[in-house]
């Protein structure tokens, strides 16, 4: 019990304080959740992801063991999700809400400072992997999923593009590959704005959450945060094991995988108009419930 309140009073309390911050700013001074949330995914996340991926020096398996882990991740939850959405007799737009709910986690604003907190800077490289893969798979995968088989799969390939998260990975790699050192003028504010970015993300957590709702249907969001928070990380323990992930990155992996639901999932659903209202409670219900298995999940894995 005293390793389980350290847990969560060190590793995730934190988080939660300063997304507390952010649903103040967004309920009592009307704080547009949306400009804050375009400045750290267009400006911010891309700097984190340059510096993180050049300062940690990760080897291409590393980064292509992470990867396909996060794939595999995805697919899995997304099957089960599919296989149990049919007995329940969803409509289409809630079934695909619910492949949407479970395959995507908080791997961004939530994700990335709790690795950070419970697992320390090794971590966070690995951690930044799963999430720009996650990111790339949403604007792809998720947009195929939301769109319910009415979108060209040329125009969700296109989705890539949105993710700026994407360019700061390439040309990370080509620093890399070529040898060269970044000149300091250059790297000293990407070094500063890539330590906002994760200040930044919990700010817009808190602000995501003050516009949150309780469910609508109560039947299949039971289902979504079982699946999310429960389901998933036995997934996640699987697929790294399978994958051979260890130390940081088994770490960095399976916290990532299980996090609760990704609040672009609401971002796709109100484009699609795939069960927003649906969507947007499965992320509240995870998020405010993501402690009680997150807390026992990162005991665990600090003492195996």
């Amino acid at each position: 019990m005293e390793l389980l309140l350290s847990v969560f009073v060190s590793d995730l309390l934190p988080v939660f304080l300063v997304a507390g911050v952010g649903f103040l700013l967004a309920r009592f001074l009307g704080v547009n959740v949306k400009v804050v949330a375009t400045v750290a995914f267009h400006a911010l996340a891309p700097c984190l992801v340059f510096f993180m991926t050049v300062s940690a020096g990760l080897g291409g398996l590393q980064f292509g063991r992470m990867a396909l882990f996060c794939v595999l991740a995805l697919i899995v939850k997304g099957l089960v999700a599919k296989l149990v959405a049919w007995p329940l007799r969803l409509d289409r737009q809630t079934s695909s809400g619910l492949l949407l709910v479970v395959m995507f986690s908080n791997s961004g604003n939530y994700g990335l400072p709790v690795v950070l907190f419970a697992f320390g800077s090794e971590a966070l490289p690995h951690a930044t992997v799963y999430f720009v893969t996650s990111a790339v798979l949403a604007y792809t995968l998720g947009v195929l999923v939301a769109a319910s088989g009415r979108l060209d799969p040329r125009e969700a390939l296109l989705g890539i593009a949105r993710v700026p998260a994407v360019y700061g990975l390439v040309a990370a790699v080509v620093v890399l590959a070529a040898g060269v050192t970044v000149p300091l003028p250059l790297m000293r504010p990407i070094e500063l704005m890539s330590d906002a970015t994760l200040p930044m993300m919990m700010l817009v957590l808190g602000m995501q959450l003050e516009r949150a709702a309780m469910p609508t249907q109560p039947g299949a969001a039971a289902v979504a945060v079982g699946l999310s928070l429960l389901f998933a990380p036995v997934v996640a323990l699987g697929l790294a094991w399978a994958v051979g992930l260890e130390g940081p990155a088994r770490q960095a992996g399976i916290v990532q995988a299980s996090m609760p639901t990704a609040v672009v999932a609401s971002v796709l659903a109100l484009e699609f108009d795939v069960a927003p209202a649906f969507v947007t409670s499965v992320v509240f219900l995870t998020t405010v419930l993501s402690p009680l298995t997150l807390t026992v999940l990162i005991a665990y894995l600090q003492t195996v």
